[in-house]
């Protein structure tokens, strides 16, 4: 029994000098910290979502409070925090809000599988296992891998296993989009206006595409020929518009035979009602 106090009562000493040690070191060695960028640490939102291009909330105050970055990273806190930042450490507050596009429409009734995938219920397993689930080696896998680590409850797998976007609470934090591994998702401003394929199929072959697909662009190219601003040209089998040039007229969606151009303001992100659509035709 005597054993047993004294190797308690060595313990208590042992652990009282550790932690009078720690203590010391900790004042000895202790790095005063700008107190500018607890002040920045505050107005952040906390997310730690790494949009900003730095490693979480804590590496952005230091970045902002040093004048390496501006206050208008922090996609989550949008223009409010911006706003905030640009009083305490000066700089332009424009902060454009971002949000993701889905470049997918290959559901379950639309693109043909290759077979039973039986491995790990993911994306990422998915691609390694069997180069994709799908006869389209590019489209959505549709495990929601992007779903599972989207912090605003902005992304659900809707009913034909594509990924559907909330844009009242997208906030354009690209935790998606660095998911995705088939890199199909998109993060553009929010005001942006103009047409966008909702495709990623690089294949070439025209005819393939449409037997892996039903809703996969075909390269007809017919976006390209009847754009009378000239500002879309094909890359890698994929139609890219020049956001400069584009006006919105919609001529490339009413051209297009499978429907895969799309106008972002009205048909992705801010969808107007069909009755709307119809008058405005």
């Amino acid at each position: 029994m005597s054993i047993v106090l004294v190797t308690a009562l060595f313990a208590l000493v042992l652990a009282f000098v550790l932690g009078l040690a720690l203590g010391f070191f900790k004042q000895f060695f202790a790095v005063e910290q700008d107190p500018l960028i607890a002040r920045i640490r505050e107005i952040l939102p906390g997310a730690n979502c790494g949009a900003c291009g730095f490693p979480g909330c804590d590496g952005y105050a230091a970045a902002a409070a040093s004048k390496e970055a501006g206050p208008s990273k922090c996609s989550v806190g949008g223009q409010e925090v911006a706003e905030k930042l640009a009083a305490l450490i000066g700089g332009s507050a424009d902060a454009a809000p971002m949000a993701a596009v889905v470049a997918c429409r290959g559901t379950r009734d639309k693109a043909l599988l290759k077979g039973v995938y039986l491995g790990v219920q993911s994306c990422r397993a998915a691609k390694i296992a069997a180069g994709s689930v799908k006869r389209c080696s590019w489209g959505c896998q549709g495990f929601g891998d992007c779903v599972k680590v989207c912090r605003f409850g902005a992304l659900s797998l809707g009913p034909g296993g594509v990924p559907v976007v909330d844009y009242s609470r997208c906030t354009g934090c690209k935790a998606c989009a660095s998911e995705c591994p088939q890199h199909i998702i998109r993060v553009v401003p929010k005001n942006l206006k103009g047409a966008m394929p909702l495709c990623s199929n690089l294949n070439v072959l025209k005819s393939q595409v449409g037997k892996n697909c039903k809703a996969g662009c075909i390269k007809c190219e017919l976006c390209v020929k009847n754009c009378p601003e000239q500002c879309i040209k094909m890359v890698n089998g994929i139609p890219v518009i020049d956001y400069t040039k584009c006006t919105s007229c919609g001529t490339c969606t009413v051209k297009c035979p499978i429907k895969v151009m799309k106008l972002v303001q009205d048909d992705v992100m801010f969808p107007k009602p069909a009755a709307e659509k119809a008058a405005a035709s």
